[in-house]
């Protein structure tokens, strides 16, 4: 069973598990099983009877969408693990892959991000409450595992971006919010785009087929209890990463930072040398090809369709 199976890493997920033999594969759907519902997460149980549980779906979004619905966010986030979890511990299920986030890293954790340093402080406010349920999430699958024996995994992927991610301006992280923005305005023939914050923090990302494959290999390699980071290792500052998607879309205008708006996390980088020795994982897209490939997708998609519609339902931060 894969929650999320429809959404943005998901479908990459099932595609993967497809191509690897599973033979039957449990999407649920969010118009039908709500996932914050107890009840409605044993209905999905009764109709997948998985063996392996892939929990992907989350309420999620950029710093914008977090400022604006950290109520939610954390309720959301924490219910559906919860409830996910303890069904899972309820069935026996085989294993249980748990996808977190990088928003749930302290704020001013040292560079490179080492799993070890995930309980050293308080995450970044602007995702606090979206990076705090997915922290609390880890510690209920330790406390299971103790108890319980439940084989329950965890990931926690960086920054992520690529063909199918969330364009709506209002809930976008990034690199889509970026390339909307600098397409739109190609198009239109305008002279400047406003950008928010500064420029000065880093991100790393992680094109979301490199992500898919991670998690696929979790669920085929790693039995073990202790988180692990998922990423490419690679930092880059938000103006650099502005001038380079500026530059793949073509658009030769000004770039305006719009300091009274937030940076949120000063820099993301992660040592993903765990990955690598226990799960056989390497990044394969570097951000050029990754960033080539988005935005040929967005532009095949907004030639057709008006992509980003407000969908609140992705996966992964």
């Amino acid at each position: 069973m894969v929650t999320g199976g429809g959404g943005f890493v998901g479908r990459r997920v099932c595609e993967r598990l497809g191509k690897r033999g599973v033979a039957e594969l449990f999407v649920p759907r969010s118009r039908q099983f709500d996932l914050t519902d107890p009840a409605a997460v044993a209905a999905a149980f009764n109709a997948g009877r998985p063996d392996v549980v892939v929990h992907l779906a989350a309420e999620v979004g950029g710093i914008g969408a977090n400022r604006a619905n950290p109520g939610r966010y954390f309720y959301a986030n924490m219910a559906m693990g919860l409830h996910l979890i303890e069904e899972a511990r309820r069935r026996e299920v085989d294993k249980l892959v748990q996808v977190g986030t990088v928003c749930s890293y302290p704020k001013h954790t040292p560079i490179p991000f080492r799993e070890e340093n995930l309980w050293d402080g308080y995450p970044e406010e602007t995702n606090a409450p979206y990076g705090v349920a997915k922290r609390a999430l880890l510690e209920m699958l330790h406390a299971y595992r103790r108890q319980y024996g439940l084989n329950g995994v965890y990931l926690m992927p960086v920054n992520l971006y690529g063909p199918h991610d969330d364009f709506d301006l209002e809930t976008s992280h990034v690199i889509p919010a970026l390339i909307r923005k600098f397409e739109e305005a190609r198009r239109a023939g305008d002279r400047s785009v406003s950008c928010w914050g500064t420029g000065r923090p880093s991100r790393e990302f992680l094109f979301v087929d490199d992500c898919a494959e991670a998690i696929v290999l979790a669920a085929e390699r790693y039995d073990g209890a202790e988180p692990v980071n998922v990423g490419s290792g690679d930092e880059i500052s938000i103006k650099d990463l502005t001038d380079k998607v500026a530059r793949v879309t073509g658009f030769e205008g000004n770039i305006e930072w719009d300091a009274s708006r937030p940076d949120g996390q000063p820099r993301r980088k992660l040592d993903t040398s765990r990955a690598r020795e226990l799960l056989g994982f390497e990044a394969t897209v570097g951000l050029d090809d990754g960033l080539e490939r988005t935005i040929q997708w967005y532009r095949g998609e907004a030639s057709t369709s008006k992509p980003g519609n407000g969908q609140r339902l992705r996966q992964i931060a």
